[in-house]
């Protein structure tokens, strides 16, 4: 009943309060407050304050106030939870989907998966089941770790049996699942994972709890890297009238530096970035073109309310990017991809094709989701802002959310995803890299003279 709650919730708000989000390294020092002294490390830190309040979402000079509308929607959610509502076809370019809002089964089968590398590697789109029975049960051990001290390893061991017996049987079906061209390398990723299950039982016979995270993680790579192995090449065409944008046929990783101001504890963060371009070729490559045009190099967090930090508003009239080749802002469609259809619909929100249950396949779910800005009324304005996600709330709980199909998700924050909610306006992205897979961009408009 969160979406019943969120329409009392929006009606409680002063109005100034009522703006829904229209989303219109180097080794430094940092305080580390549990063991209260100053400690280093290789990778930049925040320090952690909290900032509850308020929503966002369309480009910052258009955002408006929380409507009737809104409050509507949230109520059809609710609605569509408990009674189910009919889904209609699809006369976008995506064949017939399937059920943005999950039906009620959904909900109670399970926790929603939050964590942003799980959401990345169920993203793929690979159909590989004994890949997925190994990758599970060591998902599973986060849950197991909520046990206190060494009791947690009894669990733990369950999970790693678990998942080293699906490894043994299914070995043969998984290294038949991955492409041709990169079978070496994923038997060599499906050898590591082999030995490391080994390592993790001595682990855990020696009750040394505070090692199984770390081989966890890196158990957990070793699976993420077989599936990216099973991808064999991009597996849609993107509609002819948006195939000569920048498009990321694939997945790049950036690294975002900002710089903090007024914070004696830190200096600046490095936050490294997923985008997948499997489900947001258009979205992904438009971000990956501005990076290599250092667009975002020098400018300010203009929004950090508690709710988003967002970005990309460039000096000047403009709200967007402004292509130098035509001297026009260059915008992209809204770009969703539903989960069980094999291509994004593009120009419309699931709302508005009527697919109020639908899932999508890149959801709201994790801390740091990232997604671009539009104008609210016009589903294909957005240009160059984003934004990034914080919190849950009463409209945006994980797996139900008045997000998920509205805002076009494009990738995910995987490492220091949390020092995001220390970030303040004014605060400076030094610089945006890409660090790998820029060969996965197709028709970069920045190697073109302006």
């Amino acid at each position: 009943m969160a979406a019943l709650l969120s329409c009392h919730y929006c009606t409680s708000l002063p109005t100034s309060d009522r703006t829904l989000p229209s989303i219109s390294t180097k080794r430094i020092r940092f305080f580390n407050h549990q063991r209260s002294a100053w400690i280093h490390r290789s990778g930049p830190q925040c320090s952690s304050s909290r900032n509850p309040n308020q929503f966002p979402l369309e480009p910052k000079e258009k955002r408006s106030f929380f409507s009737l509308k809104e409050c509507a929607i949230s109520m059809a959610l609710a609605i569509g939870l408990v009674t189910g509502v009919p889904s209609m076809g699809l006369s976008a370019y995506a064949s017939p989907v399937a059920p943005a809002i999950p039906d009620l089964s959904v909900l109670i089968s399970g926790p929603p998966i939050k964590d942003p590398e799980a959401l990345l590697r169920y993203a793929l789109p690979i159909n590989n089941k004994a890949i997925r029975e190994v990758q599970k049960p060591l998902e599973d051990i986060t849950e197991s770790l909520k046990v206190s001290g060494v009791k947690a390893l009894d669990s733990v061991e369950r999970n790693v049996k678990q998942a080293s017996r699906a490894l043994k049987q299914g070995k043969t079906l998984i290294l038949s699942g991955v492409a041709e061209s990169k079978k070496e390398h994923g038997k060599e990723l499906l050898d590591k994972l082999e030995a490391g299950m080994d390592e993790f039982q001595k682990i855990i016979m020696e009750r040394n709890r505070d090692a199984v995270a770390p081989k966890q993680k890196e158990l957990l790579q070793y699976v993420g890297g077989v599936e990216e192995d099973m991808v064999d090449g991009f597996p849609y065409e993107v509609p002819e009238e948006y195939r000569s944008m920048p498009l990321l046929k694939g997945r790049a990783t950036v690294d975002m530096k900002v710089k903090v101001k007024d914070n004696p504890n830190l200096d600046e963060c490095l936050f490294r970035i997923v985008l997948d371009g499997y489900n947001a070729p258009v979205t992904a490559g438009n971000f990956v073109d501005l990076v290599e045009r250092h667009f975002y190099d020098g400018m300010e967090i203009q929004r950090a309310d508690g709710f988003v930090v967002q970005t990309g508003d460039p000096e000047g009239p403009a709200e967007g990017f402004i292509d130098p080749s035509t001297e026009k802002p260059r915008t992209i469609p809204l770009e969703i991809m539903v989960d069980g259809e094999k291509a994004p619909v593009y120009g419309e929100t699931l709302e508005e094709l009527g697919l109020y249950k639908a899932q999508t396949r890149l959801p709201f779910n994790a801390f740091g989701t990232m997604a671009m800005a539009r104008e609210e009324f016009e589903d294909n304005s957005a240009s160059s802002q984003v934004f990034w996600l914080l919190k849950e709330s009463e409209l945006t709980p994980s797996n139900a959310n008045i997000l998920d199909g509205r805002y076009a998700v494009f990738g995910y924050v995987v490492e220091n995803e949390d020092y995001l909610a220390d970030l303040k306006v004014g605060d400076v992205i030094e610089s945006i890299q890409v660090v790998s897979g820029l060969d996965n961009l197709v028709n970069p408009s920045y190697k073109i003279a302006g």
